[in-house]
């Protein structure tokens, strides 16, 4: 079941910045299903920002539990590496349905932020070389910029080089 949003059409991840008071912007977008582009190119290219600075929201299972990695779009997530800054052993991305269940986000909007349940997060060491990035906003067109500080303090995430 979805959740709903708020009457100004805020997601969990917007209202999440804003229970918090964390200084955020919003940059919506128009998604196009048909541009052939990952959903996080189509973002840097709709926002004309670095791509290095967006950064994608990836649910894998590290030994049977759900983990959250946030990584730069313009690579890929290292699998390895992600088990070893939980202390895990093993690792494969999460099946999309259970991502989208877990998090309450749909493939492609998942958000790190306002998530149904708190999940262990890791946030790609390159993240902290700016003093903004964006992530998803919780829906497909819609990306939020924050300061790296904020998004470690608000998810928790621990800070380690797990993108390729």
């Amino acid at each position: 079941m979805a959740r709903k949003r708020t009457a100004s059409g805020g997601t969990p991840a917007v209202l999440a910045l804003e229970k918090a008071g964390v200084p955020h912007t919003l940059h919506p977008y128009t998604h196009d299903p048909a541009s052939g582009l990952s959903y996080g190119a189509e973002a840097a290219a709709a926002l004309g920002v670095a791509p290095e600075q967006v950064l994608k929201t990836l649910m894998a299972d590290v030994d049977g539990a759900l983990v959250v990695a946030v990584v730069p779009v313009t690579g890929s997530l290292d699998l390895k590496a992600l088990a070893r800054a939980v202390g895990g052993k093993r690792a494969a991305m999460a099946d999309v349905a259970r991502a989208e269940r877990a998090t309450g986000y749909v493939a492609g909007g998942i958000s790190p932020l306002g998530q149904r349940a708190r999940h262990r997060t890791v946030l790609d060491a390159s993240a902290q070389e700016f003093e903004t990035v964006y992530v998803s906003g919780g829906r497909r067109g819609l990306d939020l910029a924050l300061a790296p500080t904020d998004l470690v303090r608000l998810t928790g995430a621990t800070v380690a080089t797990i993108g390729r």
